[in-house]
């Protein structure tokens, strides 16, 4: 584990400039690979210089490579931001907003737009509305006596998760062939759909909450040392931990409606990062972004190009980081179990 601040300062620097050799390779790289010096002119040529690139090119690069790079990189910074923002509000490392419900009510939300024909902001919509829901249901079922045990939370979070999932099976039952085969495709998660629309309002609003989540890790690393400490430090325990949920589930829901459920993201990319360099959360927070998002590159490059047609990207997810998690779990037996 790194120690020294200039050093953590250091790991950062380099991941970010491994995450841009990263999104130059995939950009190349493809059932139609393009070499670099072309996708350069296609780039300088889109900034208003006058050099023609091919037609091909062109439309490769520049309308369906780069948004879905950029889509994956700003939706892995969305999914591990959460999945370290819930750990750290917790104290517990297997807490996810998959795991409290918020994946089953977004899909549920996303579903009803599916379903209804409603337009593509309305699905993002809904996902976050549902989201929403289901994370002050499980918070407030939870709930006793003033005090939200960690065990009665992740109870919530599975039978609000459950009944949501029901939901969504009646509305596979109940759609017709077109809806159910685009619901299908969506819940098993995908950039194949990735417009410039989808990566700036993303950007915008993925872009904003991190920051704010950001501003807030040194009152986070307080909070992990217990509620009452907290409150003697004077920090304002519960108006930190419903902001610090709310923005989680926000930008969790919101990278849902866009690019369906895409698991293991949130639970296992914030244990790298924390194994790497550390438990501050003014660290943690955009190494486990940058790691999330250079994770998530390489399972979408993978899923386009492993094979002729496209591999479910959360196959890919859940093949490369459920291994990972048996291995933490045989590792820190004591940390998970007691």
């Amino acid at each position: 584990m790194i120690s020294d601040a200039n050093k953590k300062t250091e790991f950062l620097i380099i991941s970010l400039f491994l995450l841009i050799i990263g999104m130059i390779i995939a950009v190349t790289r493809g059932a139609y690979n393009i070499p670099i010096i072309d996708v350069f002119y296609t780039i300088i040529y889109k900034a208003g210089i006058e050099i023609i690139p091919e037609f091909n090119n062109e439309l490769v690069v520049w309308q369906i490579r780069l948004p879905r790079i950029f889509l994956s990189v700003v939706v892995g910074i969305a999914l591990a931001t959460a999945g370290t923002v819930y750990q750290g509000v917790f104290r517990n490392p297997l807490v996810e907003p998959y795991l409290l419900g918020v994946s089953s009510a977004a899909a549920f939300g996303a579903a009803i737009s599916i379903v209804l024909h409603l337009s593509f902001l309305s699905l993002q919509l809904t996902s976050f509305a549902f989201g929403m829901i289901a994370m002050i249901l499980a918070y407030t079922l939870a709930t006793v006596k003033k005090e939200t045990p960690l065990i009665n939370l992740i109870l919530a979070g599975i039978v609000v998760s459950a009944i949501f999932s029901a939901g969504l099976s009646y509305l596979k039952m109940t759609a017709g062939y077109r809806e159910l085969r685009d619901l299908v495709f969506w819940l098993m998660g995908g950039l194949y759909t990735a417009k410039w629309g989808d990566v700036v309002l993303l950007f915008m609003l993925v872009g904003i909450s991190f920051f704010v989540l950001w501003s807030l890790s040194w009152k986070l690393n307080v909070l992990t040392m217990g509620d009452e400490e907290a409150q003697s430090l004077g920090i304002s325990v519960k108006k930190i931990k419903a902001l610090c949920i709310l923005l989680a589930t926000f930008i969790t829901s919101i990278a849902i409606g866009t690019v369906g459920i895409i698991a293991w993201v949130g639970l296992i990319i914030p244990h790298m990062a924390r194994m790497t360099i550390g438990p501050d959360h003014r660290y943690l927070i955009p190494a486990s972004a940058i790691i999330g998002s250079l994770f998530l590159l390489i399972c979408d490059t993978l899923a386009r190009t492993l094979t002729s047609g496209e591999i479910p990207i959360s196959v890919l997810t859940s093949v490369i980081a459920a291994p990972y998690l048996i291995f933490l779990v045989r590792k820190n037996r004591n940390l998970y179990f007691g």
